[in-house]
C-alpha cells in the first residue's frame, strides 16, 4: 500500500507542477494532495500541522494567482478600467481554447480597459506590462510553493 501513495503521490507532485503553468489545473492544490495522502502511508512521519499549514499556503497561493495580475496592473499606473480589465481578460483566458490566452487575457484586458478610459495608448501598454510581470510573478510563486511541497513530500518518505 505504501508503495502505491508513494507513486500516486508522485504524480500528484508532477500535475500539480504542470498545473502551475497550465490554468486549467490548480497547481498547488493538486500538490498539496501528495502531502495529505502520504500521511496514510506507513513512511510518513504523521505530521498533521504541517499538513493543514500547507493546505493554508495552498490557497492562498492560490487566491493569489487571481489577484496579482490586477495588482501589477495597479502597480504599473494602471486605472480601475484596466485593473477590471485585467480581470475579466483573465477569465476569458481561462475559458478560450487558445494555449496562452491566460498570458494574453490579463494582458489584452488591461490594454483595452485603459484604452476605453483615455485612449493614450502608452499607457495603455504599460499597464499591460504590468498585468504581464504580475502573472509571471504568481506563476513563479505557485512553482516555488509546488517545488517547496515536492521537497517536503520526500523528506516525508526518506527517513
Amino acid at each position: 500500500m505504501d508503495i502505491f501513495l508513494i507513486i500516486l503521490g508522485v504524480i500528484l507532485l508532477i500535475v500539480g507542477l504542470i498545473g502551475c503553468v497550465m490554468p486549467v489545473i490548480p497547481g498547488p492544490p493538486v500538490a498539496w494532495l501528495a502531502l495529505l495522502i502520504i500521511q496514510f502511508s506507513d513512511k510518513a512521519q504523521h505530521n498533521w500541522q504541517m499538513v493543514w499549514t500547507t493546505f493554508a499556503v495552498a490557497v492562498i497561493v492560490q487566491v493569489l494567482d487571481y489577484i496579482i495580475p490586477a495588482m501589477g496592473t495597479k502597480k504599473f499606473g494602471g486605472s480601475k478600467y484596466g485593473v477590471w480589465g485585467a480581470v475579466i481578460g483573465l477569465v476569458v483566458g481561462l475559458i478560450t481554447p487558445i494555449p496562452l490566452g491566460v498570458i494574453a487575457g490579463p494582458f489584452l484586458g488591461a490594454f483595452i480597459g485603459e484604452l476605453i478610459r483615455d485612449n493614450h495608448v502608452e499607457k495603455a501598454l504599460k499597464s499591460a506590462m504590468g498585468s504581464l510581470i504580475g502573472f509571471l510573478f504568481s506563476t513563479g510563486l505557485k512553482i516555488v510553493v509546488t517545488l517547496y511541497f515536492g521537497y517536503l513530500f520526500f523528506e516525508q518518505i526518506s527517513f
